[in-house]
């Protein structure tokens, strides 16, 4: 077995260390469900008789435990292009369940809402915090112990991380995550982005505009740029929580039936009464977080999960922070360039030997940890592989030893950057990620003065009056958990990219989110503490000023300003709007725990 490496080591003892006495009293918990809740034996016969009365042909199996009974935890819309598929699932999933005599029932339905119809507008003030109303949702479902396994339907932004948090407490059961995949590629990335820059500086109109996304965004399956939903695929491979090689199939293909069918297979085999028991609260242990941030890095994944990752965590008793992304970053080199960080998207990627190529690389370089316990018989292992048909049986090979395009993947030993591209930049105005693999290195640095505002919209009128020509660094504050629900702020992305075009030194600076889906411009994000006071103590942001000079920096870690900020009163916030069921997220917004511990109100306040 290849050695591992020396900051892998030391980055997964420190996190073990550091977590000792709240793994432990998860573990604690898990054991004790697992006792009480061993087989649904302890209901009342009036109890059971309600839980198969709707369930047909399954109702004996299930009434008289002749097998496993799997709940289903679905996120299902078809409003959203990737939830679409799943439609259908539930159907084939008893199907399929039955062939191996297990039955399945749809345990409850979660929210799953898409964060590029809400972007910019009221509603992705709810994104966030969605994801704690998923992990509530699912609790919900599964908290009716009719259930010897979990099988997850979810691929998007906050629905996964969600979906991973309510499992978690639920741990004493084995878990599959089943994908749906993306959507076939559309238009080009290039001519998209050049599309929406010309739309920023008013070269073409609405029409042309929606036409260009509509290209893009065109039919079934996830969207395809390598954002938060295909990082969240890409971790759930690393986690060891999908069948192997499932994450990037193409929907409605029979392979993607085959994978669907074999996780159903799967999770039958490895529950408790079988001679294989694999539970979810085992398979995600220190060493299957650490995989997942090493994962994030080497594919230059959304910075979005700088804040999933520890709410992930924190629900399995697991502690990491930003520190543990830094150390990380330094030592996980960059080996797959994939839109926007590259010029080829997910499919592209996949195309190019995908998952199987990444994760046999980070083996055999001891950047991931191959001892981890997996849903996969074979463990980390077997996730080097892909899967193929042979006619109707599902088999896998080996990845492939070299890349099938280099433009997409390249081994460790030859990356396209020497590490993972994640940065953990502080000072005296909080601590930040900055994403460094979208971003020329000649940009890492920008001094300037600041321009500062409370708004996107805002920033988009002073752009539009020409107010913002010349070396400026953005500040976007109040816009953190606590404030607003630390909407997305991609309209930004444009405008400043128009601006970097010009010649001009700029970055951006805000307690607000960015994702995968961010752009060239260099920027420090998910700023904490955030600019809206906690406890009475108002975080640096929201003293600064219009002209204070500001210093980000990925190359020596910097977030700072040369003014004086200690004799300033802070700026007042922009009173909480209403509407878009805003207000319904109050209690959210009130308790919600910094950035870096995860934005969670319902993490927060239960201890975790």
């Amino acid at each position: 077995m290849t050695e591992l490496s020396p900051v892998v080591a030391r980055v997964t003892e420190r996190i073990v260390a550091r977590s000792r006495d709240s793994r432990a009293r998860y573990l604690d918990l898990i054991q004790r469900e697992s006792d009480a809740f061993s087989d649904r034996g302890f209901l009342s016969c009036s109890n059971l008789a309600h839980g198969f009365a709707a369930a047909g042909e399954d109702k004996a199996s299930i009434a008289t435990q002749r097998g496993p009974n799997i709940g289903i935890v679905t996120a299902y819309n078809d409003m959203l292009s990737a939830h679409q598929p799943y439609g259908r699932y539930p159907e084939q999933m008893k199907l399929f369940a039955r062939e191996v005599g297990a039955t399945a029932q749809v345990a409850g339905g979660v929210a799953a809402m898409c964060d590029g119809v809400t972007q910019g507008f009221a509603g992705m003030e709810l994104s966030l915090f969605s994801r704690d109303a998923i992990a509530l949702s699912t609790a919900v479902a599964l908290s009716h112990a009719m259930f010897d396994g979990m099988a997850m339907l979810g691929i998007c932004d906050k629905i996964v991380p969600g979906l991973v948090i309510g499992a978690l407490r639920f741990g004493h059961l084995p878990a599959v995550f089943v994908p749906a995949g993306p959507m076939p590629s559309g238009i080009s990335n290039k001519e998209k982005q050049k599309t929406r820059q010309l739309y920023a500086e008013g070269k073409v109109g609405r029409a042309e505009l929606l036409e260009s996304e509509s290209g893009s965004y065109h039919s079934p399956g996830t969207c395809t740029f390598y954002g938060t939903a295909n990082s969240n695929q890409m971790m759930m491979e690393m986690m060891g929580l999908h069948v192997p090689g499932s994450a990037f199939v193409n929907p409605g293909t029979p392979l993607r039936q085959a994978l669907t069918r074999a996780a159903v297979h799967r999770l039958a085999a490895i529950g408790r009464k079988g001679d294989d028991f694999r539970p979810m609260a085992h398979v995600v242990d220190e060493k299957a977080i650490v995989n997942a941030c090493v994962g994030l890095l080497a594919t230059g994944g959304s910075t979005n999960h700088a804040i999933h990752l520890p709410a992930m965590a924190r629900a399995a008793g697991i502690l990491i922070d930003w520190e543990d992304l830094d150390e990380l970053s330094g030592a996980v080199p960059l080996i797959a360039r994939v839109y926007p960080n590259g010029s080829g998207d997910v499919n592209h990627f996949h195309a190019a030997g995908g998952m199987g190529y990444v994760i046999r690389e980070l083996l055999g370089a001891g950047l991931a940890h191959g001892d981890i316990l997996t849903v996969a018989e074979g463990g980390m292992a077997d996730y080097a592989r892909e899967p193929h048909l042979e006619g109707d049986a599902l088999v896998w090979r080996d990845a492939p030893v070299v890349a099938r395009d280099e433009t997409m993947l390249r081994p460790v030993a030859t990356p396209f950057l020497p590490d993972g591209g994640m940065r953990l930049v502080q000072g005296n105005l909080g601590r930040a990620t900055f994403k460094t693999s979208a971003v020329d290195a000649q940009r890492w640095t920008i001094e300037a003065p600041a321009r500062v505002f409370d708004t996107q919209e805002a920033v988009a009128k002073a752009f539009a009056a020409g107010e913002l020509d010349r070396d400026v660094v953005v500040v976007v504050r109040f816009q953190g958990p606590r404030a607003n629900g630390m909407p997305e702020l991609h309209k930004l992305t444009p405008p400043l990219g128009v601006l970097q075009d010009r010649g001009h030194k700029v970055a951006l600076v805000t307690d607000g989110r960015m994702s995968g889906a961010s752009g060239k411009v260099p920027a420090a994000i998910h700023v904490t503490p955030e600019a809206l006071a906690k406890n009475g103590e108002w975080g640096p942001l929201a003293y600064l000023r219009d002209g204070d000079i500001v210093r980000l920096s990925a190359d020596d870690g910097t977030l700072s300003t040369t003014a004086d900020l200690s004799s300033r009163e802070p700026a007042q916030p922009p009173v909480p709007e209403l509407g878009m069921g805003r207000e319904l997220f109050a209690m959210f917004r009130a308790g919600a725990s910094g950035a870096e511990q995860g934005a969670s109100a319902m993490l927060e306040m239960a201890g975790l």
